[in-house]
């Protein structure tokens, strides 16, 4: 974990200089960008509450975008191994993630200035992602978080319902409810649900989706007040992408997946020198070695089946450009 970036992040706040950071999965990446330096830095940015980019040219041609997933076998090896723990019960929920190969005639800037997302970052074209899911935000002393989990094709009939009933679903979403309201209290008093199983609706080229998440807050103690850097210290890496117990299925995940998250499933956040507002980074796609991959996944619980997982898996990865 780089402490030093932390506390430069806790003096940026507590001085209320406005800045933008990006945290990679395991808390060892950390950069600060104050708001002059983001364009320089080949960081595009558009969020609810801040955005560096300008108005793009119309996108004039027909998307090409072919899916490269792993076999099912291939699914599988990383699939067992996370159930065998959850088995043993080393873990009771956990998100196995996988890298697929994309083709696409998109470039990386493309899909950041066309995608529609709440969230969107492109990274010196290194990665782009467009994410439909709030980490924390903080708002005059209060802080709120959106767990997101379970998502259905919405294409299905009463899929809606389906989603809010589906066994394996909801008891996946009371677990990273808990897990968060767990984690809130960590630096927040008075933590409470305010919105449970709120259900979505995601546009995309590929298929569209519903997906549940509730809305939690808190009111900040006083010795993380205004300190952005210890909040995240303490608050990552996020429930939502990880599952819980958090310090036993961060090893399981480590052992199960056989390629690096990076900063996938990492966060960023804009602090405006009074609020915060900050995302997890899903919906990621990464250029290596000139290939592009996209990392997708979803929670694994004693009652998931191969198949639906392999399919949750292969149903994200999508560009919402339409």
């Amino acid at each position: 974990m780089n402490h030093q970036k932390f506390i430069e992040m806790d003096e940026l706040s507590l001085q209320k200089v406005p800045f933008f950071f990006i945290i990679d999965f395991l808390s060892e990446n950390v950069e600060i960008y104050k708001e002059d330096e983001t364009k320089k830095s080949g960081l595009l940015i558009d969020f609810q509450t801040f955005s560096n980019t300008d108005n793009r040219y119309d996108l004039n041609k027909k998307i090409e975008w072919i899916a490269f997933p792993e076999s099912a076998e291939s699914f599988k090896k990383g699939f067992d191994e996370v159930q065998r723990n959850i088995r043993l019960g080393n873990s009771y929920l956990v998100n196995y993630t996988r890298k697929t190969r994309i083709e696409t005639n998109l470039t990386l800037e493309e899909i950041f200035y066309h995608s529609k997302a709440k969230y969107k970052v492109f990274y010196k074209d290194f990665f782009v992602f467009f994410s439909p899911e709030t980490f924390v935000k903080i708002i005059d002393g209060k802080i709120l978080t959106y767990p997101m989990k379970g998502t259905i094709d919405a294409a299905l009939e009463n899929a809606k319902e389906i989603l809010k009933n589906d066994i394996k679903e909801k008891a996946e979403h009371y677990t990273v409810v808990d897990l968060l309201r767990n984690d809130l209290s960590m630096v927040a008093d008075h933590v409470k649900v305010d919105q449970f199983q709120h259900i979505d609706f995601i546009k995309t080229q590929q298929k569209d989706l519903y997906a549940m998440s509730s809305e939690i807050s808190g009111n900040i103690k006083a010795e993380f007040n205004g300190k952005i850097g210890s909040i995240m210290k303490k608050l990552l890496p996020a429930g939502s992408i990880l599952g819980a117990p958090k310090s036993k299925t961060l090893e399981i995940i480590l052992n199960a997946e056989d390629y690096d998250r990076g900063y996938y499933t990492g966060v960023c956040g804009w602090f405006d020198g009074e609020n915060l507002d900050s995302c997890v980074m899903i919906r990621f796609i990464e250029k290596e070695n000139g290939k592009l991959y996209f990392k997708s996944g979803g929670g694994i619980t004693h009652m998931s089946r191969l198949e639906d997982e392999y399919q949750e898996m292969k149903n994200k990865i999508y560009v919402p450009i339409h």
